[in-house]
């Protein structure tokens, strides 16, 4: 299983990044995804998730209006598309897998490595 984040970087306040994650080694498409993040010295905390289809989005309030989050199925790859971009922005963006089997309760949970977002002058 891997799920490999790109597209961060520094960029100044105001501007944008996309950031990407190609997933492989697990059925894709039957996945929730999500992305977090986790600024230093903070708890990581959820910024997007998106659910299997792609036709269901939600937000941390903190980034609503600002970020889209949306997935290819065909690509088996998830994407952040971060707009107007704030200082408090800066963190490590990581990919979140999850699954929970209906019949077992089975969970699965897949992490990235994480790509790191500065925002600043």
């Amino acid at each position: 299983v891997q799920l490999v984040e790109s597209g961060g970087g520094l960029v100044q306040p105001g501007g944008s990044l996309r950031l990407s994650c190609a997933a492989s080694g697990f059925p894709f498409s039957s996945y929730g995804m999500s992305w977090y993040r986790q600024a230093p010295g903070k708890e990581r905390e959820l910024v997007a998730r998106i659910d299997t289809a792609g036709g269901s989005t939600n937000y941390a309030d903190s980034v609503k209006g600002r970020f889209t989050m949306s997935r290819d199925n065909y690509k088996n790859t998830v994407y952040l598309q971060m707009n107007s971009l704030k200082p408090e922005d800066t963190a490590v963006y990581f990919c979140n897998a999850y699954r929970e089997e209906i019949v077992t309760g089975r969970i699965s949970n897949y992490w990235g490595q994480g790509t790191q977002v500065t925002v600043s002058l």
